[in-house]
């Protein structure tokens, strides 16, 4: 069963979710995209956990804050959101932004909640050697040649879009933009930061990823003690798009291996 709630975490701040499934709690944290991106995979997943599928505040018209401009309103936001709806042995999945978000979750989770991480083609750290595209310097056909393996298959031409789907798409670049200090898109803090984080965590990157490189991607899992990297052939930023069955069952079996024993077991 699959239900839609607002959760009031401060009281200007309500995020919109969707949950479905039951058993270890599942955290889905979708990219610039939207939501959209992650529908496909929140799905799977929710035939083997319980899954929440925020949409963050100011994405796809949802109310955001004046004070709410920061990755890092976004990831102590949805900490407190874990601790509201009182979970634990959490596994965060995250695409792109939502993956930083993944990563700065962990960073700043000292009550614990967190038991497992999952980055798929992750922005956020600033690695010697390897920089992030500026996406928002891209034309339309640039951003699809960056993101995709296919982009033939994946590339809509903005002039085709209706009005409204054109300006939910527009809205939502804009508070990217805004939430990522005007489109900066890795922090000088993040990197050195990571090798605090104790939990596993499972990189997986889509091959043909322009955006940031399976080198990147690498050296992303590398900084974390527990760090594993594994590549997707035939897909770009979105894995979980392209190749959504190979990055589904890496997901699933990342749920299964990680978490805690006497939680899983009650």
């Amino acid at each position: 069963m699959t239900t839609n709630r607002t959760a009031q975490v401060y009281p200007d701040l309500p995020i919109s979710l969707t949950e479905a499934g039951s058993g270890r709690p599942v955290l889905v944290l979708h990219g610039g995209g939207g939501p959209a991106t992650v529908a496909g995979l929140a799905g799977r997943l929710a035939e083997s956990g319980r899954v929440l599928t925020p949409v963050h505040p100011g994405w796809d018209g949802t109310p955001r804050p004046g004070w709410f401009t920061s990755v890092d309103d976004l990831a102590v936001a949805y900490l407190h959101l874990l601790q509201d709806s009182e979970l634990s042995n959490v596994l965060v999945v995250g695409s792109s932004l939502g993956g930083q978000l993944a990563a700065e979750m962990a960073i700043r989770d000292t009550a614990g909640l967190i038991t497992g991480l999952v980055l798929i083609n992750a922005v956020g750290a600033g690695i010697e050697g390897e920089q992030v595209t500026d996406f928002f310097a891209l034309d339309p056909r640039a951003q699809a040649e960056h993101s995709w393996h296919d982009p033939d298959r994946f590339y809509v031409d903005p002039a085709t879009l209706p009005a409204a789907e054109l300006a939910r798409r527009q809205a939502n670049m804009a508070t990217m933009r805004l939430l990522t200090d005007g489109g900066r898109m890795t922090s000088a803090k993040l990197l050195p930061r990571l090798g605090r984080v104790p939990q596993p965590v499972l990189v997986i990157w889509g091959e043909s990823d322009r955006v940031v490189t399976p080198a990147y991607g690498a050296a992303y899992a590398k900084a974390f003690p527990q760090g594993r990297f594994e590549p997707i052939p035939g897909a770009g930023h979105l894995p979980h798009i392209e190749r959504a069955d190979v990055t589904a069952e890496l997901v699933e079996a990342e749920l299964r291996r990680t978490g805690t024993p006497s939680v899983l077991a009650g």
